[in-house]
């Protein structure tokens, strides 16, 4: 079965997981536990961003973010963690200013990428991609004037 996104559902441990990325850092998240480098950790916590409320004879409903997994540092630090496979959506962008706003504990956007050596932040993830997409002003576009007339100035040597 595939959600939304189309990704592939996944259970592992009788735990339903909305991809494969997630489920592979649930088993980091295990193994971190095991190898005591983690007090624990939670599966889909709930994080209240707004409360419900009426106005005007109309009820407006809580807004909730509901994160993929909290992380429980053996320093004390709680690190809220969410697995992407592609860019952040609106929606996301929003509740992750309402989260950060409204809570001290960090969230953490994390993509798997195996290409540069597994789980990445989705910042260091834009740094890496604007290093290694090339300039479009260095390359002139095929098909361009500015490439006819060079090729024009090229045979007229």
């Amino acid at each position: 079965m595939t959600n939304k996104y189309g990704n592939k559902k996944v259970i592992r441990d009788g735990h339903e997981f909305d991809s494969i990325a997630e489920s592979k850092y649930y088993e980091q998240l295990k193994w971190l536990l095991a190898s005591k480098q983690i007090k624990s950790f939670k599966l889909q916590p709930r994080y209240l961003l707004q409360e419900a409320f009426k106005k005007n004879g109309i009820t407006f409903r809580k807004i909730e973010y509901v994160a993929d997994f909290e992380v429980h540092r053996l320093d004390g630090s709680i690190e809220v963690i969410d697995i992407k496979g592609a860019p952040p959506t609106a929606e996301f962008k929003l509740k992750h200013k309402l989260f950060e706003h409204k809570y001290l504990q960090s969230l953490t956007v994390l993509f798997y990428k195996p290409e540069y050596g597994g789980f990445i932040t989705w910042e260091r993830l834009k740094e890496i991609e604007k290093k290694v997409k090339p300039s479009a002003k260095k390359k002139p576009r095929v098909g361009s004037a500015v490439s006819k007339r060079a090729r024009k100035r090229r045979l007229s040597l």
